[in-house]
């Protein structure tokens, strides 16, 4: 059940996160929420996946939705067509990302550099020590992607997409106040992710103006749709830039107080349907699987 009423005029575009909000805790999409984003799609909604991963690794899961879609992904910095168009790409210039890889020396082994290519090499990191703990799951899902750079500063041969560093909660804390208190904050944007139940907190850092929030509003001005059309449903800190351009914004029941507090509507947890369950409230009527 939603904690809290909202208006229901016609929406037009509805952006969903993935990780935490589409995706269950087994990592997989519910067949009720696949119901209610094909219901949605069928009555003339725009869907689009807005997510921190990369795209080659967000295209399983689009994929699964069965009709064709645009994601943003990387936290905004790429917009591209599930058939592969692009329609924008901001990356975090190589100069910049020099001057942090050097600032941040301390944490390079939870550094992990992302380029907008589909082979090896389109993640770069120098070992996996620090980060077989963390993300474990996720190295074993990209190995093919991932080369091996020492130091990781000669692979920026060309801008990265990102620069990430991932790992315990207490230790990213401590990148994210160092980060903080450099003096290139202002050629950046740092957002957080955080899975407390996983200990497991990832950084990233994008160029300056980035972020999944940048990304639809630009997406939305394209389409010609006011940020009253807009519906938006995440769980995590990443999601806050996002949530708060929708007009219809929902945060997932398994997110944080903190995030539950903001005022957004709350729908149910991602292992509650959650997705469809704030669909039905702006759609009107159940859905089932």
């Amino acid at each position: 059940m939603l904690e809290s009423p909202v208006a229901t005029p016609s929406i037009r575009l509805l952006a969903a996160d993935i990780d935490g909000t589409l995706l269950n805790s087994q990592f997989l999409i519910s067949p009720i929420d696949l119901a209610a984003l094909r219901r949605a799609q069928a009555e003339g909604v725009e869907i689009i996946l807005v997510t921190g991963r990369r795209h080659a690794f967000a295209l399983p899961i689009a994929q699964q939705l069965g009709f064709d879609l645009w994601l943003i992904t990387s936290n905004g910095a790429i917009t591209r067509r599930l058939s592969g168009e692009t329609f924008h790409r901001d990356l975090l210039p190589a100069k910049t990302c020099l001057t942090l890889c050097e600032a941040m020396r301390e944490f390079r082994g939870n550094t992990v550099l992302t380029f907008d290519k589909d082979l090896k090499g389109a993640i770069v990191l120098e070992h996996m020590r620090e980060l077989n703990g963390s993300i474990q799951r996720w190295l074993e899902k990209n190995l093919e992607y991932i080369d091996f750079v020492i130091p990781i500063e000669n692979s920026l041969t060309t801008d990265p997409v990102q620069a990430m560093m991932c790992g315990a909660i207490e230790r990213m804390h401590e990148a994210l106040a160092k980060l903080a208190a450099s003096d290139f904050t202002k050629d950046i944007t740092v957002l957080r992710t955080e899975y407390p139940k996983r200990d497991l907190s990832i950084v990233d850092i994008l160029n300056q103006g980035c972020s999944k929030g940048h990304a639809l509003e630009r997406w939305a001005n394209y389409r010609g749709i006011a940020r009253e059309q807009v519906m938006a449903i995440g769980d995590n800190y990443n999601d806050i830039e996002m949530l708060a351009f929708a007009g219809q914004p929902f945060i997932m029941g398994n997110a944080s107080e903190e995030l539950r507090g903001r005022g957004w509507a709350v729908t149910a947890s991602n292992d509650e349907h959650g997705v469809a369950a704030a669909i039905e409230q702006v759609l009107g009527a159940r859905i089932e699987a």
